[in-house]
């Protein structure tokens, strides 16, 4: 793909995908009231978001923030176009989500070994195996399968995960599990523009059937620079987080996902077409510091949207004539 053809979006589509709703609030230390809860994937919908990755079927125990998840996604509305995910770690979770009507089962793994025994208390090949008869259940169903792969871009604890290595699991997720769709995730912020272009393209050579997801998070402040390289080596679906929530037990004090509506201001503003109305994703946005009891890092909701202006000083025409006087 010719790289100036990156700074002019018209014409061109990229699939907004939101992850706040689990990947945010499981790191949210308050309870979000279920009907709050299904009040925002509503609005999220009405918005115009091509996926939302509503909860996951985990534990209560393992994480309390989502203990109400089919409660979550049995009562949604359902919009025509958007599909509806859940994070699903074995079997067990995954017949919870089928019971739910969910969309599409999102299956997670480490790129990292160290990272799937830390995160998952896994092998990788005992997380390859669980997640394979998970794969299976979902084809009995006729669901989708997302396969996340985390660390694509780096671990916290081995530094860089080579290509070949993160390219070989996405080989077996596809051929082996019959995924129909991966999403490469940069799970702790690591990630930097050059190498996710690098890593895109390489995949999107190997497999331009398979939808391809990019997730990154702004630890470093990289994450809008990553989204455009992603854009650049061919990518056209992103995962973001509305506010900006979220975050990894691994990168303490990190900001967290990239900022949906930064995202979408910033590739409308290129021309893009995100199938997102900003102004109902940020009236969105502008509740949930209530329901999370502490501010976003939202710069948007922070400062506005590029061209929302400001009235000039009352006194204007005064200080204009002060300044023509002392031209004379």
């Amino acid at each position: 793909m010719n790289s100036m053809n990156t700074w002019n979006g018209v014409g061109r589509r990229i699939h907004m995908q939101e992850v706040g709703t689990r990947d945010g609030l499981q790191a949210e230390s308050v309870f979000v009231p279920t009907l709050e809860k299904i009040a925002l994937v509503d609005s999220l919908s009405r918005a115009g978001m091509a996926k939302i990755e509503v909860t996951a079927f985990v534990s209560p125990k393992a994480i309390p923030a989502l203990a109400d998840a089919q409660d979550v996604m049995l009562g949604i509305e359902r919009i025509p176009g958007v599909i509806y995910s859940a994070l699903v770690p074995n079997v067990r979770g995954a017949e919870r989500a089928i019971e739910s009507r969910t969309d599409e089962l999102n299956l997670v793994m480490s790129a990292s070994d160290t990272h799937n025994l830390a995160n998952l208390r896994m092998t990788q090949a005992q997380s390859f195996q669980g997640l394979c008869e998970v794969a299976a259940l979902a084809r009995q169903a006729s669901l989708a399968v997302n396969i996340s792969l985390s660390c694509s871009f780096g671990c916290p604890m081995e530094g860089d995960v080579p290509e070949d290595t993160v390219l070989a699991w996405c080989a077996r997720f596809i051929d082996e599990a019959g995924a129909g769709g991966i999403t490469l995730c940069d799970t702790t912020g690591m990630a930097y523009p050059s190498q996710v272009a690098s890593l895109t393209r390489r995949f999107r050579a190997a497999w331009p059937g398979t939808e391809l997801s990019l997730h990154f998070h702004n630890t470093r402040g990289m994450g809008l620079a990553n989204v455009l390289a992603g854009i650049d080596a061919g990518a056209d679906r992103f995962d973001a987080s509305l506010g900006g929530i979220g975050g990894c037990p691994y990168a303490p004090g990190a900001s967290g996902n990239v900022c949906t509506e930064e995202v979408v201001h910033a590739l409308q503003l290129m021309g893009y077409d995100t199938g997102v109305d900003l102004d109902r994703l940020l009236d969105a946005s502008r509740r949930l510091p209530a329901l999370i009891k502490h501010e976003t890092p939202s710069q948007i909701v922070k400062a506005g949207r590029r061209l929302d202006l400001h009235r000039p000083p009352k006194d204007l025409d005064m200080i204009r004539e002060r300044a023509q006087a002392r031209s004379h």
